[in-house]
């Protein structure tokens, strides 16, 4: 099987234990370092799937690997790949696909509730999952549902979390996080600003029981990737 392609946007925003997950099930990746200069591969059909993390920027930047990203998901939407996004590569892929691209509600930061949408989509994806869980968040745009899209997943604070058209999975929270990530995220000069607010936690807040936060999240982001993986293997 050809390698993934995973596509870092911020030196803090890599795979996480999403590269965990990869190794156990025996798949390689090769990992695209966007923040660090690294050239976007000419064409998606090089890997068998596309991966695109999070980062701080917008998709709506004037930023010149963000049109070439986008044309990769279309690409590989056309050539039935899956395709699945974190965060910023949640939002790559809806407007990739049609969607838009915008400033949400509200920042919504640290841990939150997520719930299923009704319906045969989330049904699918999220099989064997609570109708409420916990997952990280840290954004303050959000994405529309591209035409043919369903959603799986809402919050209070951010109506649209994950959506799935077709063996593309694109999420608005975070499941690939780890304990470190956790920490060096609320130790960053954003983290260390934030004030508190019903959407928003603080560091010292994010930082509590992370240990047994990260686990519970980690068996939730198993469920996702096997089923995201399930169409990758087909």
């Amino acid at each position: 099987m050809k390698p993934l392609a995973i596509f870092r946007h911020a030196p803090g925003e890599g795979p996480g234990y999403l590269a965990d997950v990869l190794k156990r099930h025996g798949l390689s990746y090769t990992l695209i370092r966007v923040d660090e200069g690294d050239a976007m591969p000419p064409t998606a059909s090089a890997y068998s799937a596309l991966v695109f993390m999070g980062g701080p920027m917008s998709v709506n930047d004037p930023l010149p690997w963000i049109p070439q990203a986008l044309r990769l998901i279309r690409e590989a939407q056309g050539l039935g790949q899956p395709v699945l996004g974190h965060c910023l590569g949640g939002q790559l892929i809806s407007k990739a696909l049609g969607g838009v691209v915008g400033p949400n509600p509200v920042i919504e930061i640290g841990w939150g509730l997520v719930e299923r949408v009704p319906g045969e989509a989330s049904a699918r994806w999220l099989a064997g999952l609570s109708e409420r869980f916990e997952v990280f968040h840290w954004h303050g745009e959000t994405f529309t549902i591209p035409e043919g899209g369903a959603p799986i997943l809402t919050s209070p604070f951010c109506r649209h979390q994950g959506f799935v058209i077709g063996r593309t999975l694109a999420l608005q929270c975070h499941i690939e996080m780890t304990t470190t990530m956790i920490d060096a995220w609320a130790g960053s000069p954003e983290g260390r600003k934030l004030v508190a607010s019903p959407s928003v936690q603080t560091a010292d807040v994010m930082r509590e029981d992370a240990v047994a936060k990260v686990a519970s999240l980690h068996a939730i982001a198993d469920a996702i990737y096997a089923r995201w993986l399930d169409d990758l293997c087909v």
